[in-house]
């Protein structure tokens, strides 16, 4: 059978923000996409984008795997990957454009191939797959081998014929997720990522994910590969995923990469009793919602299956915004869901967005309060991005003309006509994340001098550091009353 090649579009080092943090994780997708094919019969490399410099030295492996076809399989599991940044697009139309000199046939999978899959046609990819991926690519591959050149009832395809554009339309997401082999870790250089985690954070982490897809309709939020569905593992399958990395690679920690974690009724309760019936020793992070880890015993089954870290989507502290957005949340329920998982030990993370549509300076300053008052773990500060697909990027995409993309996922530019500036929401960004660890500073000091044994130099350091977040944190305050003017 013929041989196949995976890539996909994601280098870390292009991405400042994401290299800095020294976290990388392999290109789960394309692990998956790979493991799907090898299964059919067919032979698989890959061409990890994730460490590497440039797009260039995929050249090198063209020549010596002299693959039939070059497979853009992008991983829909990482969040970048939903947005389009323009430094990861341009990487795809060079991967593209080095595949076809190769002699390759280009088959493209992505959140903004999906999107925008006439600009990658434009490059030179020969078939851009809608969506999930998996199934689409194992008929459109075992078409071509055979000489088949009339793919209309092959779903899931865009492709040009005879110089018109035939989109063949999406294909209905898996239901059956234990049907798909388990990613080819094997083609991955584990040993790289895990060299950055120990140096850098002294654990290793790896990424696995127990669903695909999400209900909830929160109307800036895009789903272009997986959709509104939702479709979920077996925990049984999932612990036996998570035992084969633990065995083979000495696994301490895992970021459990989906979209909604635990959704299923029981399933958070019967993935606890297989760790503990295995006896299996990690931690792991999730993200969730605040209404999902109200409900039944979900917060104590996470304590007692490993969760170290959930991530929330708080997005505001204010009601009105939340609302506006179709959340389906409250802010009530980020302070119960807050204060319950600290009680259980489990460090809480909260997303947080701001520049949406109506937002005034009493919700920024709702959502400044609440970070204060509750003090989570970490968090994480965007500024509304308009996805193409949503309600939101509806009511402002014809603004979105000069810039309607980030750079990289520091970017952070305001893309529409917000309530104030850009320069705005740059600074806005850079001073609540002052405010918070001031107030983190201030509490570890109160917390040392009633505790001194509690000390570590970790805590020392954060606690030194409210000496430069104090006075930059002020001056900043007057730079926001200064740029805060609506525009």
């Amino acid at each position: 059978m013929s041989k196949i090649l995976f890539t996909h579009s994601y280098f870390y080092r292009f991405d400042p923000k994401q290299w800095k943090a020294k976290q990388p994780y392999p290109p789960l997708g394309t692990l998956y996409g790979a493991a799907y094919m090898r299964s059919k019969g067919y032979g698989v490399s890959l061409f990890d984008t994730n460490l590497k410099k440039s797009p260039d030295e995929i050249v090198l492996a063209l020549k010596e795997e002299k693959p039939k076809y070059l497979v853009i399989f992008d991983d829909g599991f990482n969040y970048l990957t939903k947005m389009c940044l323009t430094n990861m697009r341009e990487a795809a139309f060079r991967l593209t454009e080095l595949g076809k000199e190769a002699g390759c046939t280009v088959i493209v999978n992505s959140s903004d191939s999906t999107d925008h899959y006439d600009m990658y046609l434009a490059t030179g990819a020969d078939y851009v797959i809608l969506g999930e991926a998996e199934i689409t690519l194992g008929e459109l591959i075992n078409n071509l081998d055979e000489g088949n050149s009339e793919l209309q009832n092959v779903q899931g395809l865009v492709y040009i014929s005879n110089q018109k554009t035939i989109n063949t339309g999406r294909r209905d997401i898996l239901k059956d997720l234990d049907s798909i082999p388990m990613p080819a870790w094997d083609l991955v250089d584990i040993n790289s990522y895990k060299s950055i985690w120990l140096e850098n954070h002294g654990f290793f982490s790896l990424n696995i994910a127990t669903t695909r897809g999400c209900p909830f309709k929160c109307n800036w939020c895009a789903k272009p590969i997986y959709g509104n569905r939702y479709s979920t593992r077996s925990p049984e399958n999932v612990v036996e995923e998570i035992m084969q990395l633990i065995n083979n690679y000495s696994v301490d920690h895992f970021w459990v990469c989906d979209d909604i974690f635990g959704l299923k009724p029981g399933w958070v309760q019967r993935f606890r009793n297989l760790v503990k019936e295995k006896n299996l020793k990690f931690t792991y992070k999730i993200q969730s919602r605040v209404d999902l880890l109200l409900q039944e015993d979900t917060i104590d089954a996470l304590a007692e299956s490993g969760a170290e870290t959930v991530w929330v989507g708080a997005e505001s502290g204010s009601q009105k915004i939340l609302d506006a957005m179709e959340k389906g949340t409250t802010v009530e329920q980020i302070h119960i869901a807050t204060k319950l998982l600290k009680s259980k030990g489990i460090k809480t993370a909260f997303f947080l967005q701001f520049g949406y549509l109506g937002e005034q300076k009493e919700d920024i300053q709702k959502t400044i309060d609440m970070v204060l008052e509750l003090l989570p773990d970490d968090i994480g500060i965007s500024v509304s991005y308009p996805l193409p697909g949503t309600v939101f990027y509806e009511k402002v995409k014809d603004e979105l003309k000069t810039k309607a993309n980030w750079t990289d996922s520091d970017d952070l530019a305001v893309m529409f006509r917000s309530t104030y500036p850009p320069k705005f929401y740059k600074k806005l960004h850079r001073y609540v994340h002052k405010v918070y660890r001031k107030k983190q500073g201030i509490n570890i000091i109160k917390n040392l001098f009633l505790k001194p044994t509690s000390i570590t130099k970790r805590k020392l350091r954060s606690a030194l550091l409210i000496f430069y977040y104090i006075p930059t944190a002020f001056l900043g305050s007057l730079q926001l009353k200064r740029l805060g003017k609506p525009g």
